[in-house]
């Protein structure tokens, strides 16, 4: 069947063409550039940002994918959670679109989405699964036995890793987004400091995450350094570096350690990851290695699915279409639609 996904949650405008697991066509415009000055997203100018160019994105996926738009047999949205500017700038236009072509809408989880773009491209994934779900905005595990049959094992208790990725960066002044920057810096530390800093406890069975922690800590560090030293002296970029390492050592120990208790606790011999997190190197390495002594497979998404994309949106909407779901024209924003 052939999907048209659109994805504007955040700060990317995606469209994408599928088919079943093949990605026909799948084109992100983001507008990180418009927010690195402050930091952060600011939700007027991503939705700004969404309505300027969404048609321009959509007329290219349909281009490269060498279908048109009569060709199209179902659209598929992503309605939450998200901006509500952002969101309802997708969801107007795959309305429309729905209408116009006389084809089916469905509204799909963003959340649940990041965790099934591993699938594409990869015909190895299988259920059941442990899934990880890793990105600014969510740190969230699964246990899925199909794609309508899943359980929420546990999800962050204050900020998610990606958020504490940018916290950590933006206070060590490496701007904006964090992730691979922190990633960058970590790679290059000779760990001369021997940093450590510590990780949550939650309980000895508990599948939730705590990252607050682990950036306050870096906080009080910083602050202990810089104070020890003249007051318009700044960190040297070796110390910047190791920093880095601790924290990123930290942060994806916690991970990989629930992501393997998950696995212990629902006997399951699979882990499959998804969101923008899942493109960090270390947390690659550390799940690998501790997948194959536990007898675990591991499935991460390719590179250009970990970010926000609309191939994951349209492969999930068609998954979901298939299972009898339907959307109507009350299709509304979610903004705070959770996992569920």
């Amino acid at each position: 069947m052939i999907t048209l996904g659109i994805e504007t949650s955040c700060d990317e405008t995606g469209v994408s063409v599928t088919d079943g697991r093949k990605v026909l066509a799948n084109v992100v415009s983001s507008s990180v550039h418009l927010h690195k000055k402050y930091g952060g997203v600011v939700p007027e100018i991503a939705s700004r940002f969404h309505v300027e160019y969404i048609v321009e994105m959509m007329k290219k996926a349909i281009a490269i994918s060498g279908k048109n738009l009569k060709d199209i047999r179902l659209v598929a949205v992503t309605n939450g959670p998200g901006l509500v500017g952002a969101l309802l700038t997708g969801i107007s236009v795959a309305k429309a679109l729905s209408y116009s072509l006389g084809v089916p809408l469905i509204g799909v989880n963003h959340i649940l989405a990041h965790l099934y773009s591993s699938f594409l491209g990869n015909g190895g994934v299988r259920f059941p699964f442990v899934g990880l779900v890793v990105s600014g905005g969510h740190t969230v595990l699964f246990y899925c036995e199909d794609t309508v049959r899943y359980k929420l094992l546990g999800q962050t208790q204050d900020d998610a890793v990606g958020e504490a990725y940018d916290k950590v960066a933006k206070l060590l002044g490496l701007g904006y987004p964090g992730g691979p920057i922190v990633d960058k810096m970590a790679r290059s530390a000779k760990r001369l400091n021997k940093i450590i800093f510590p990780k949550s406890y939650l309980g000895k069975h508990s599948l939730d995450f705590s990252f607050s922690g682990i950036k306050t800590a870096v906080l009080y560090y910083v602050q202990r350094v810089t104070k020890a030293n003249t007051e318009d002296q700044k960190l040297d970029k070796s110390l910047v570096a190791d920093i880095c390492y601790a924290f990123q050592e930290a942060a994806t120990d916690a991970l990989v350690e629930k992501a393997c208790l998950a696995c212990a606790m629902r006997r399951c011999r699979r882990i499959v990851v998804g969101g923008g997190v899942a493109a960090n190197s270390r947390l690659r390495e550390k799940l690998y290695e501790a997948a194959a002594l536990n007898g675990i497979a591991v499935h991460f998404p390719k590179m250009e699915y970990c970010l926000d994309n609309a191939a994951m949106v349209s492969f999930l909407g068609e998954q979901l279409y298939a299972r009898g779901q339907r959307s109507n024209m009350y299709l509304t924003a979610e903004p705070n639609l959770g996992p569920r």
